[in-house]
């Protein structure tokens, strides 16, 4: 372990040096060949979804782990996008002169070596691959178990490009060691590894962020939120609410709790009562709603579930006071929503709601990096330093000062 991490640290001075045309051909390449090694990488995941019926893992696990040609070449085209993306690494942030007439610029710099640990999604492997290479950093990959074959599959492709390319392949790797003391080993390692990204179960989450002595953003939970306010177009409402639940209710920024107004309760609580039980959902309500509706009785630690599964947690508030109240207290800090057509009820939820990503009018399933204009994103960050939200290329830079002088003395 300790031998591959100094070659991934040696791999950071090569690819921090690369100018941006060489790291968007690199890229596109790498987009290329994952379609031309397509049916190799489909039967790596055929043998990942095998296992997955023999383990008996969820729906929702089998859904992220799942690819097919449309998924593959959704990850090529995530590559060429970000390929395309302005040059993140050398940007002057600001640039100014001091009292000493010294010439100052803060300018963009890559963090170095990016260890980023995650669950299931094997497109994961290629999107954060692809980030780390355009913002010039070395990323270390740790994917779930479930994933193994793919993600193997996936970064070999990767890597045959940079070989080719006569690139060091430590530029993105996976973590040779996945087993938990192989994790335990690298969330310590401050001496080769810059950032660790964690992104997936809160166990995970809670295991690095107390352990790591290399600095973490966390890519916690999502238990986002939907509240029907008084003045929301209803129409408008239900189809916001059905795509944050039902689109794929097993991603973090699918809704979990949907909050109604107590003045439209009785109105739109029985309209929103058929749509999702048309869509297989199941509902969990407090009392009130549960006197409108057929519902099961929520329990407390349903306002604190994420389910990542096709189940809703629904609550009558009194007002847009008590909603906001609600989120602060059993939100993630993810992405929350509130469908009005009353101006100022927008801007105070807009104002008042501490979440990395807050909607009027839209659904939470928006909260992506590719959605974003990103290419993808490394994660959402629930972190307010130094990233949150769509973690993208800016993302993963940092900045140095650049001083130029005269011959000034101090």
């Amino acid at each position: 372990m300790e031998g591959f991490l100094q070659k991934a640290k040696a791999s950071s001075a090569v690819i921090a040096t690369l100018d941006g045309a060489t790291k968007s051909r690199v890229l596109r390449k790498m987009a290329d060949a994952l379609e031309e090694e397509m049916e190799s990488i489909l039967q790596a995941n055929a043998k990942d979804m095998a296992a997955a019926e023999e383990n008996e893992l969820s729906s929702a696990l089998k859904d992220r782990l799942f690819l097919d040609e449309k998924r593959v070449e959704a990850m090529a085209r995530s590559l060429r996008e970000i390929a395309a993306l302005r040059e993140p690494v050398g940007r002057v942030l600001e640039g100014w002169r001091n009292d000493a007439n010294l010439r100052i610029e803060k300018v963009s710099v890559p963090i170095g070596v990016v260890g980023v640990i995650y669950e299931s999604r094997p497109n994961v492997t290629a999107d954060v691959g692809a980030l780390c290479f355009k913002s010039g950093n070395v990323a270390i990959l740790k994917g779930g178990k479930e994933a193994e074959h793919s993600n193997r599959a996936i970064a070999e492709v990767l890597q045959g490009v940079l070989e080719a390319e006569g690139l060091p392949r430590e530029i993105i790797s996976l973590l040779p060691d996945s087993s938990r003391e192989g994790v335990a080993y690298l969330i310590r390692q401050d001496r080769y590894v810059d950032l660790i990204v964690p992104r997936g179960g809160e166990t995970l989450i809670r295991y690095v962020s107390e352990n790591a002595t290399v600095p973490v953003v966390k890519h916690d939970k999502g238990l986002c939120h939907t509240y029907v306010h008084r003045a929301a177009d209803q129409e408008m409402a239900l189809k916001i609410a059905l795509n944050a639940k039902c689109d794929r209710p097993g991603v973090c920024n699918a809704m979990e709790t949907l909050l109604v107004d107590r003045a439209i309760a009785r109105d739109f609580l029985p309209k929103a009562y058929e749509a999702f039980r048309a869509a297989g959902t199941e509902l969990r309500a407090d009392e009130e709603a549960c006197g409108i509706i057929d519902a099961a009785l929520a329990a407390e630690e349903d306002w604190d579930t994420e389910y990542l599964a096709n189940i809703l947690a629904v609550k009558v508030v009194e007002n847009i006071d008590e909603a906001i109240t609600h989120i602060r207290r059993h939100g993630s800090g993810h992405s929350e929503a509130i469908i009005t057509e009353d101006y100022r009820a927008a801007e105070k939820f807009l104002d008042e709601v501490d979440a990395a990503c807050v909607y009027v009018n839209a659904s939470t399933r928006f909260t992506d990096g590719g959605a974003f204009g990103f290419g993808a994103e490394v994660g959402i960050s629930t972190n307010k330093l130094h990233a949150r939200g769509p973690m993208g290329i800016n993302e993963l830079t940092t900045y140095k000062y650049k001083i130029y002088g005269e011959g000034q003395t101090r």
